[in-house]
C-alpha cells in the first residue's frame, strides 16, 4: 500500500506502508517508509486520483499528469483543460474524469490515455465531482451555483438543480442511495429518491474534505485541526478528534482485511493513518504519521491490487466533439 499526497511546492511524493510485528492488539503500529518523490508540475498540486496502477495528478499548471506506480516511472501528460485541474476521479480502470477551472467536464481513456470527450459542465468552474457506484451517474457543482446531475450513458446533463451559493464539494455515499453537498461550513443530505434535502449538518469551520465511512456516517475535515465524524440520519457528532496540527485539507478512507483505515493529510505536512473501531462514536487510533515538510493539499492512497471489479464506465464514450 502506498500513501500518496501533492503539495504547493509541486512535489507528489509516495510512502510504502506496511504493519509492523503486532506488540499487542492495543498497540498496532504501520512503518511509512519514503518510496518517491515526483516533481512533474510547475504550479501546485491540486487534485490526486488512484487507481490500481496508475497516480494521475492535477495542478495550477492546467495538466494533469500520470504516474505509473508498478514501473514507478513518469506516464505523461494530458492537456485538454484551460485553467486549474478542479478534481480528478476514476471510475475503475477503464475511464478518468477531470474538472477544471474552464468548466469543462472530461472524459479519458485510462488504458490508452486517449480523450474521448468533454462536457461544457458549468457556465463558471467545475469545483467538484463524484461518479454514482453504478457508474451510469455522475454529480458536479460549479461557480455557478448549480449542483448537475450527468448521464454518464449518454453523455447529457440529465438534471440541473439551482443552489443559493457556490457548493465546493459533492460526494456519493458508498451504496449511491444518497449524497452530500457541501456548501462552506454546512453539509446539505440529499436522498437519490427524492433529490431533496433530508436535513443539514454545520460544522464548526469551513470545510474542506468529507469521506463516507458507512452508508450514514460521514467523516469531515476543514479548516482546523479536527475530524468529526457525523451520522447523515441524525444529523449529530458521532466523535470528534484533533488529528493534526494544522488544518486538515484531505481525507481518504478505505478497507482492508481486518481494518478499516481513514488516511488524513494537513497543512502542517504530516500524513496520517488512523485505524477507525467498530463503534464510530470511539475515536480512531494512530497507526502511523509521516512529517512531508511541505504544505500538503491533496490525498490519494494506492493499494496494489490485481484487479478492480470496476473497469470501465457504461460510457458511450467514443471520441466526439465537445457536447454543450
Amino acid at each position: 500500500m502506498e500513501l500518496v499526497a501533492g503539495c504547493y511546492e509541486q512535489v507528489l511524493f509516495g510512502f510504502a506502508v506496511r504493519p509492523e510485528p503486532k506488540a499487542s492488539e492495543d498497540h498496532e503500529k504501520w512503518t511509512p517508509v519514503a518510496d518517491f518523490t515526483h516533481h512533474a508540475h510547475t504550479a501546485s498540486l491540486s487534485a490526486v486520483a488512484v487507481n490500481s496502477r496508475f497516480v494521475v495528478t492535477g495542478s495550477k499548471d492546467e495538466t494533469i499528469h500520470i504516474y505509473d506506480m508498478k514501473k514507478k516511472i513518469d506516464h505523461g501528460a494530458l492537456v485538454h483543460h484551460n485553467g486549474t485541474i478542479t478534481c480528478l476521479k476514476f471510475y475503475g480502470n477503464g475511464h478518468l474524469i477531470s474538472g477544471a477551472e474552464d468548466g469543462l467536464i472530461c472524459v479519458w481513456d485510462a488504458k490508452k490515455w486517449e480523450y474521448l470527450k468533454s462536457i461544457k459542465a458549468h457556465k463558471g468552474q467545475v469545483t467538484f465531482l463524484s461518479i454514482h457506484p453504478s457508474g451510469k451517474l455522475a454529480l458536479s457543482v460549479g461557480t455557478d451555483k448549480t449542483l448537475r446531475t450527468w448521464n454518464l450513458v449518454e453523455g447529457r446533463s440529465a438534471f440541473i438543480k439551482n443552489i443559493k451559493q457556490n457548493a465546493h464539494i459533492v460526494e456519493w455515499s458508498p451504496r449511491g442511495e444518497k449524497y452530500v453537498v457541501v456548501i462552506l461550513n454546512k453539509i446539505d443530505v440529499y436522498h437519490l429518491d427524492t433529490a431533496s434535502v433530508s436535513g443539514t449538518i454545520t460544522n464548526e469551520k469551513r470545510i474542506s474534505s468529507v469521506t463516507f465511512l458507512s452508508e450514514s456516517v460521514l467523516a469531515v475535515a476543514g479548516d482546523e485541526e479536527v475530524v468529526r465524524f457525523f451520522d447523515c440520519d441524525s444529523l449529530t457528532c458521532l466523535c470528534q478528534f484533533k488529528a493534526h496540527e494544522n488544518r486538515v485539507k484531505d481525507m481518504f478512507s478505505f478497507e482492508i482485511p481486518e481494518h478499516h483505515v481513514i488516511v488524513t493529510a494537513s497543512s502542517d505536512g504530516f500524513i496520517k493513518m488512523w485505524k477507525l473501531q467498530q463503534d464510530k462514536k470511539v475515536p480512531p487510533s494512530l497507526l502511523c504519521e509521516v512529517n512531508t515538510n511541505s504544505r500538503l493539499t491533496c490525498l490519494g492512497v494506492w493499494l496494489d491490487r490485481a484487479t478492480d471489479v470496476k473497469e470501465s464506465l457504461p460510457l458511450a464514450a467514443q471520441p466526439s466533439h465537445v457536447s454543450k
